[in-house]
């Protein structure tokens, strides 16, 4: 039986998320996610006038690929992958996982062959700067049982998250907005924190839906060399397959100095991939009123009310502060009362505290005022 909540979803992705448009092509790209929600996005697709084109993937073969290809395999495999984003106007990539740790037995070398010949060519290179995207991920039993919860009550949650009104959140982050293009110094405080860093003169994005389902952020990049101080994140992570938490990483001059976590030494020696991998890329504030609680998963944490990311590696071109990585390390701190709380400054004013926006022009960004 046909899921009428398919439809709906797969409706916001091409006419919000990407606006496709009459003639434009769209990539969808499925890593183990039913049929249907591919067949309701090709009809979502063809309603729209566009012409889908479609890749679908399993993560366990993903990961035979990359662990025991050569330079010369990935790389013939990146080229064909680049050609084709090259020839569309847009991409969907809906991730499932029956298993977040499918990658955790890569060898390091073979994932930053990976990451150097076919991610950061096609995907950092054409289809993040050049396409009309957004990624999301599909609910399993394997993402309900990290929730915490229930299949049947994760896909409701996850519904109501991924389909709720985001034109509404789009007007509601204008004032945010305005106020970080106007900030230069930014003072984080919290439990084992105290860092400090400058935003002036980047360009700061606002995120409703265009990018990522579910959203709910507005991001920016420090200055690439202000960064100075400490940071002790409470949200564990999951990178290249394998988890991390406490993550605790010391600032000199924008650059990651000092890093330890529960696996200091796989921290260390993903920080070590390339030169800009120590220096932060992308801070950004998340509000989704819906995420709450951490769930290991990106796409859903770095949206959490209450909560802030700062990422080692690439930074976006919208918010190009020159830093240059395979890396794109998304690590999330949650300042709201139940994780520790904290306090987020602007220029020596207090913009947020344990998780809640005190400006008045700010206040709407509060979960009440977003459900």
């Amino acid at each position: 039986m046909h899921d009428a909540r398919l439809n709906k979803l797969a409706n916001i992705l091409i006419t919000h998320s990407t606006k496709l448009q009459p003639g434009e092509s769209v990539l969808i790209e499925g890593f183990d996610i039913p049929q249907e929600m591919i067949i309701a996005l090709i009809r979502a697709a063809r309603n729209a006038g566009g012409i889908p084109l479609v890749e679908i993937k399993q993560n366990r073969i993903q990961r035979e690929i990359i662990r025991n290809s050569d330079d010369d395999g990935i790389k013939l495999i990146g080229e064909y992958e680049a050609y084709r984003m090259k020839r569309v106007q847009a991409y969907i990539g809906v991730r499932g996982s029956h298993n977040i740790t499918e990658m955790s037995d890569v060898p390091t070398e073979a994932m930053r062959r990976y990451e150097k010949f076919w991610l950061t060519p096609v995907h950092f290179d054409i289809r993040v700067p050049k396409t009309k995207w957004v990624v999301l991920r599909w609910p399993t039993p394997s993402m309900a049982q990290q929730a915490k919860m229930s299949t049947e009550a994760f896909e409701d949650f996850y519904f109501d998250v991924c389909t709720l009104d985001y034109s509404q959140m789009e007007k509601a982050m204008v004032p945010l907005k305005a106020l970080m293009e106007e900030t230069d110094a930014v003072h984080i405080v919290g439990p084992g924190t105290d860092l400090k860093f400058s935003i002036k003169d980047i360009p700061v994005i606002p995120c409703a839906g265009s990018h990522n389902i579910p959203d709910g952020e507005c991001f920016t990049a420090p200055v690439r060399e202000s960064a100075n101080g400490v940071i002790q994140f409470n949200t564990p992570t999951i990178y290249q397959g394998t988890t991390f938490t406490d993550i605790r990483l010391r600032f000199e001059n924008g650059k990651i100095v000092e890093a330890s976590a529960n696996n200091s030494e796989k921290l260390n020696e993903i920080l070590d991939t390339d030169e800009g991998a120590r220096f932060i890329g992308e801070f950004s504030l998340g509000f989704n009123p819906y995420i709450t609680n951490p769930m290991l998963d990106i796409l859903f944490d770095e949206k959490i009310a209450g909560s802030f990311h700062f990422t080692p590696g690439q930074a976006y071109e919208e918010a190009d502060n020159g830093v240059r990585s395979s890396v794109h390390w998304d690590m999330v701190m949650i300042q709201t009362p139940e994780h520790g709380g904290g306090e987020l400054y602007f220029d020596g004013t207090l913009i947020r505290k344990d998780g809640r926006f005190v400006l008045p022009q700010l206040e709407v960004l509060n979960p009440e005022n977003l459900k």
